[in-house]
């Protein structure tokens, strides 16, 4: 069974975090992977550094700049993570655009991808249509879960139908601005989140987008199964270092 879907069997609210892959230095990912873990984080999504990525509020933009200006590249993200399942259990994603994956080679991304233990993809910019048409047979060849994004502006039906494809969870965007973090969610993301709820989709949803803290990691998974953090851990990760992501988990979830 894919880890993906293991963990969102379990019975309890889940913390996934987004970190950029070669931030802050180069050849810190499997060290900031391996401290994710033993500090209880249930989900990891690693990040691809891109140089246009328009989905990403300033923080985020901030670490793909140094990450690429480090020299991360697809092909050393893979190589620092050919021996990450020796060390780390828990679910893995790569969240990235598509165009490094186009370049790539979209099915020897994927079988390199299942070689290395990845779980599944987050790609923000991949067409829902383009991928149930061109890459779905190929992504499943290789057992991975491909996550879609919707928005307060996405339409029931075209919410029904990413559900209809989907076999992992869905990632459950709480605005229509770029990633960032917020000092809690008012009552028109709340209305958001409930709308979403009474849907009764077949797939659990997990919240991205403005999550920093214990107060707002309580609100987003009131009506859903977790929470994605972002931009709150890439600034812990530039102020405090990667010694102290424990003292982070912690802050979050107490």
């Amino acid at each position: 069974m894919n880890r993906i879907i293991s963990k969102l069997q379990e019975d309890k609210k889940l913390l996934s975090i987004y970190f950029t892959a070669g931030y802050p230095n180069l050849n810190d990912t499997s060290t900031i992977i391996q401290n994710l873990e033993r500090s209880g984080v249930d989900m990891i999504e690693i990040g691809l550094p891109f140089s246009d990525p328009l989905a990403d509020g300033s923080t985020i933009q901030v670490s793909s700049t140094q990450a690429l200006k480090n020299g991360m590249t697809t092909e050393r993200l893979f190589e620092q993570l050919k021996d990450i399942r020796k060390s780390v259990s828990i679910p893995l994603i790569i969240m990235g655009y598509f165009n490094p994956i186009l370049q790539y080679g979209v099915e020897a991304f994927c079988k390199k991808c299942s070689e290395i233990g990845i779980d599944g993809l987050i790609i923000p910019d991949l067409p829902v249509n383009v991928y149930f048409d061109q890459y779905k047979i190929i992504f499943e060849k290789y057992g991975l879960i491909n996550v879609f994004l919707i928005t307060p502006q996405t339409s029931n039906e075209r919410i029904e139908f990413i559900d209809s494809i989907s076999n992992g969870f869905i990632y459950m965007v709480s605005s229509a601005s770029v990633t960032g973090s917020q000092s809690g969610f008012g009552s028109k993301q709340s209305n958001y989140f409930k709308r979403i709820s009474n849907m009764q989709l077949k797939n659990p949803q997990i919240v991205g987008f403005g999550i920093s803290n214990n107060k707002t990691f309580l609100q987003a998974t009131q009506y859903t199964k977790g929470a994605i953090i972002g931009s709150a851990f890439i600034k812990h990760l530039t102020e405090k270092g990667v010694d102290t992501i424990d003292t982070f988990v912690k802050s979050i979830v107490k």
